[in-house]
């Protein structure tokens, strides 16, 4: 199939882009990595009047650390992380999260931020955003905003962009020292959306007792979910078996993905539980914590 009929802008600037959001409104989609709305198109599931195509505005392309936060802009893309030796050594949740979207020929075009506007229930980066309590900044023709990302992410192919606006960047919090994380997901084939997903962020005390956490889901619901019971239960506390399983449980519980061809219902709830404790146990084992009791 083809798209429907639309109308094309290559802005050269932010500024030019912001003009063109406001004049188009709703009518309006930002092209970056395209390789979700792109296929939407062709198959008329998304048809916008309009399509400004940011890929020129290469001041948006960057993955850089600044006052306590990793800025990944607009134009980043997948591929720019999973080569990163800053991602590799000091953010490997995200490290683990590069090198599993889709297949290799996507990651050199999709975007971080692209994925987290498209918010797929099924995505990979906006699990891993939950867990790592990241920000997104939006701005339109009004100023810029920071949206944490629990309000960022409304519903299913829907997020806190408002119309006219642009989703600049995502920041995540630079981690501190004893900290880690891991991403885990099953599929059925590389390339094709997780049938389950769960991402896992820890900081450790000095006394060896959970300071910060950060679990979500993903293919659970119509977005990621955060576990926020399984984080409380951590929370304050020296990780054990008994303490893992618990927030496997938890994941179980508040996972209500749906039945389709890469899984029923009760495979995916359990997978979502198994896979959190996939992602307690690798982050726990980063940080030299094993022979858990």
């Amino acid at each position: 199939m083809f798209p429907a009929p639309f109308d094309y802008h290559r802005p050269g600037s932010l500024d030019e882009t912001l003009v063109l959001l406001a004049q188009y409104g709703g009518d309006a989609r930002v092209l970056a990595g395209g390789q979700s709305l792109i296929p939407a198109m062709r198959f008329r599931l998304a048809r916008p009047a309009v399509l400004v195509d940011i890929n020129q505005l290469d001041e948006l392309a960057y993955v850089r650390e600044a006052d306590g936060m990793l800025a990944i802009g607009a134009l980043a893309r997948d591929a720019a992380l999973e080569r990163s030796s800053l991602i590799e050594s000091s953010y490997p949740l995200l490290f683990d999260t590069s090198a599993v979207v889709a297949d290799p020929v996507v990651r050199q075009m999709g975007t971080v931020v692209g994925s987290l506007c498209h918010n797929d229930p099924s995505g990979d980066w906006s699990v891993t955003a939950l867990a790592s309590r990241a920000q997104i900044v939006v701005r339109g023709s009004t100023g810029t905003r920071v949206v944490p990302i629990d309000e960022f992410l409304v519903d299913s192919f829907s997020t806190a962009v408002a119309e006219g606006e642009i989703a600049l960047e995502v920041r995540f919090p630079s981690p501190p020292p004893r900290t880690s994380g891991s991403y885990q997901k099953i599929e059925r084939k590389v390339g094709d959306f997780a049938t389950s997903a769960a991402a896992a962020q820890i900081t450790l005390g000095d006394d060896g007792t959970v300071a910060q956490i950060g679990i979500a889901i993903g293919a659970a619901g119509p977005t990621a979910t955060r576990v926020a019971d399984a984080e409380s239960a951590l929370r304050g506390i020296k990780p054990t078996k008994d303490a893992i399983r618990a927030a496997a449980d938890a994941a179980r519980k508040i996972a209500d993905p749906v039945a389709d061809p890469r899984g029923s219902v009760e495979f995916k709830k359990d997978m979502a539980g198994v896979l959190v404790g996939r992602a307690l146990l690798a982050a726990f084992e980063r940080l030299g914590v094993g022979g858990l009791r």
